[in-house]
Formats: structure tokens, sequence, C-alpha cells
């Protein structure tokens, strides 16, 4: 438990940050709503302009993630952590100004830009800092405390907003991200990270090319960004870890298709507004953060991750299946409360691939399963948002106004079969890293 005490500016970090992220979740789907389409509950061009962004996010993340997460494993976690956590402040000092139409579209844009950068690094490193700084045996439980403190800031964070102005709310969102920056860069110390240690995984003529005499600057810049094949290599080194990113996949797909989809169909459906849904998450955050910090740190070493992680996402299933169906609008509570057992996959799934690679590329793993995360949620708003517009509009070709939501529950219904599939090799120690000797799974 020392290991993990010494993670404590961390967690306050992470629990910073995410209070500030989530505190405008139930809030900006009005936002968008009045600027757009005042005194309506459906609008189609709400939904279009949210699937348009999250998919120009997911093509910049697509970029950035192993390029963070590469840089971190050179230059330090901490160094990384300022650039997203700074970028974050400047879309939400916005918002905080004026929530006008015009100031709407210049958070738009912003948020747009920063999030290319900002969009789960923050989560990225923060995972790769804990594997840095824990022992392979605990770093479930690690990974299950650091979703259960992200759980806990969205509890705190929904909670707030309930009573809040609109105009507090992106107020308070502001001072926190910037609280958030201060305390990190002030009481954060970095993990170590060796520059000298080689990443195996990569092949051995690229490195030796870099030892032949042209080891300039530009050439270990360019080196930084970690190319198509060599992800490829990193992906074709452990069998578990195929298999892991096509469950990465598959579960982020499913999470952005239900996000992107769930409050414009609540909104259509039953009339939420901005209270109703803080109200929603923190049902959600509550479940997640009991499961995370009390439950999982118990049923990981029992059941091991990989039937842990099969359990989350059969819980998934069930609950984006209910909410497709909701008959009535007491349905997506009862829907929330199965959190307790769907926030397994993602901490589960993180940490399979950790223990499948050596110490020194512990940023570029997570980068890459974070790409690939990236990827969905490219793909993602150009499957849902016109299923979710079409759903939600008179011109449907039948009443169901949560296909889209279905559709992402048969998403999760795929990362589960995969997921049974999952044998976890034994874990890649720092020597055989060190000596480039990989087994596959």
């Amino acid at each position: 438990m020392e290991k993990l005490s010494g993670l404590s500016h961390l967690f306050m970090t992470i629990f910073l940050h995410n209070i500030s992220s989530f505190m405008v979740s139930p809030a900006i789907t009005d936002v968008t709503m009045a600027a757009l389409c005042p005194g309506k509950d459906e609008c189609s061009l709400a939904i279009y302009l949210t699937g348009f962004q999250q998919a120009i996010i997911g093509l910049g993340t697509l970029v950035m993630m192993p390029l963070v997460g590469n840089l971190s494993d050179k230059y330090g976690r901490k160094a990384l952590l300022s650039v997203p956590m700074g970028l974050a402040i400047i879309p939400l000092a916005t918002l905080a100004y004026s929530r006008s139409k015009y100031f709407f579209y210049a958070y738009y844009v912003l948020r747009t830009l920063t999030a290319m950068v900002c969009e789960g690094s923050v989560h990225c490193l923060a995972l790769a800092y804990v594997a840095d700084s824990v022992p392979e045996g605990l770093r479930a439980s690690a990974f299950g405390i650091l979703s259960g403190i992200g759980s806990s800031a969205f509890v705190c964070g929904t909670l707030s907003t309930r009573f809040l102005s609109t105009a507090s709310t992106f107020q308070v969102s502001a001072s926190v991200a910037i609280v958030a920056l201060v305390y990190m860069r002030v009481f954060l110390q970095d993990s170590i990270v060796d520059g000298n240690l080689s990443t195996p995984i990569l092949s051995s003529g690229k490195r030796k090319v870099d030892a032949i005499g042209n080891s300039s600057k530009k050439v270990q810049i360019f080196k930084t960004m970690p190319s198509l094949e060599d992800m490829l290599c990193l992906l074709k080194s452990s069998v578990t870890l195929s298999r892991a990113a096509v469950v990465a996949f598959f579960i982020n797909l499913s999470e952005h298709g239900l996000n992107s989809s769930l409050m414009y169909y609540l909104k259509a459906r039953f009339h939420f507004n901005k209270n109703q849904f803080a109200d929603l998450m923190v049902i959600s955050g509550i479940a997640g953060t009991i499961s995370q910090l009390l439950l999982m740190p118990i049923l990981a070493p029992a059941l091991g991750e990989a039937r842990l992680l099969s359990i989350g996402l059969f819980f998934t299933c069930a609950h984006t299946f209910l909410y497709s169906i909701a008959w009535s609008f007491w349905v997506p509570y009862a829907a929330a409360m199965l959190s307790i057992l769907f926030v397994f996959s993602q901490p589960c799934m993180r940490t399979i691939v950790s223990k499948q690679v050596g110490t020194s590329e512990q940023g570029k793993a997570q980068g890459c399963i974070s790409g690939i995360g990236s990827f969905a949620n490219v793909v993602s708003p150009l499957v849902f948002s016109p299923l979710t517009a079409l759903f939600l509009s008179e011109s449907a070709p039948f009443h169901f106004p949560g296909f889209s939501i279905m559709c992402a529950g048969l998403a999760s219904m795929i990362a589960l079969i995969q997921s049974t599939m999952i044998r976890v090799a034994p874990p890649i120690s720092n020597e055989r890293t060190s000596n480039g000797n990989y087994v596959d799974a």
C-alpha cells in the first residue's frame, strides 16, 4: 500500500482535472440547443455538429495519443501533462464569459482544436505514471483506484452542476482547471523514466540508423513520432495485445456512440434538462466509484483481469440495451445503476495491456490503445450521429427513438465476445524488456 499512497498527488491532480471536465457535461447539451435551436427539444443541427466535432477530435487524438505517450517515455509524464491541462482551460473560459450564439461558436472551434491534444491525454499519461510507480501485481488495483478517483470526480462535478446556474458552472469549471494545473506543477513529482532504455519492440534496423552518425536532433524528434509500422509491431508482439486492441476499439465505439446519442435522445424522448442529466450522472458516478474503489481491488485478484473484463462488458451490454428501450422516465435511472458492474471493463483492459510490455514502453502501449480509442471516436459519429438524427425525427423509417443506442449495445456485445478469447500471457519483466526477448501469447 506504500506504493499506492505515493500516488496521492497524481490522484489529486486527476480528481481536480476531472471535476473541471465533468462539471460542464450536464450543461453543454442545453447550451448547444439554446444557441442553435432555441426553444426546441429536438435539433438535427446540434446532433450533426456534435458528431462532426467528435470525428475531428478523434482524428487529432488518433495521431496525438501515441505521440504523447511516446514523448512521455522520453521526457517524463509531468512535462507532458502540462500541455493538455493548460489547453483545456481556454474553451472553458470562453463559455464562462458568455454563452451567446457567437461565443458558442468560438467555444466550438476552440474546444475542437484543443481537444485534439487534450482528449484522453491526461488519462493516458496518468495510466503510464501509475505503471511506472506500481509493481505488476498491484496494477489492477491501482488502475481501479485511478478509475474510482475519476468516478468520484464525476460525482462531485455533476452534483455541483445540479446546484449551480449555467453561467456559474462554466466559471467554476475554468477556475478548478487552473487550480488543477497549478497543483500538478507544484506538488507532483515526475515518475522515473530512463531515457537510455531501448524500446525492443521496434525493429533493430531502425535503431541502428540513429547510431551510425545521423543522430541529429531533427532525426531524434522525427523518431519520437511512432510510425504505423511501429504500432503494428507493438500489437503483433503478443496475441493478447492484439485481442485487447480489438476489445478497446469496440468498447470505445460503444461508449462514444452512447455518449453522443444519449442526452439528445433523453431530451427528445422525456424532455430532460441540465438538472435531470446531472441526477443521472450522479447516480452512475456514485455506483462506479463504489465499484472501483471497493469491489475491484477485491475482485481483480480473485477473478483475474480477463474474467472481470468480460463481466464488465456483459453489464455494459445490458446497460446500453436498457437505455435504448426506455419506456418511462425512470428507466434511465435504473440503467445508470448498472455502472456498479460495467465500469470494470476499461481498467481491466488497461491492466492487461500494461502487463504485456516493459517499463520503458508503458507510455507507448497506453498511447497506442488510446489511439485505437480515438479511431473509434472518428468512426462513431459517422455511424451514430445520422442514426440518432434520423430516428429522433418525424421521418424515421419506423418508430424506435433508441435505435442508435441499440446499435451501440451491439458494438459492446462484439467486444464481449472478443474478450472471452483473451488469455493473459505472463507479464513482460524488465529484464526481458531490456534483452528484447518477447514471448507470444
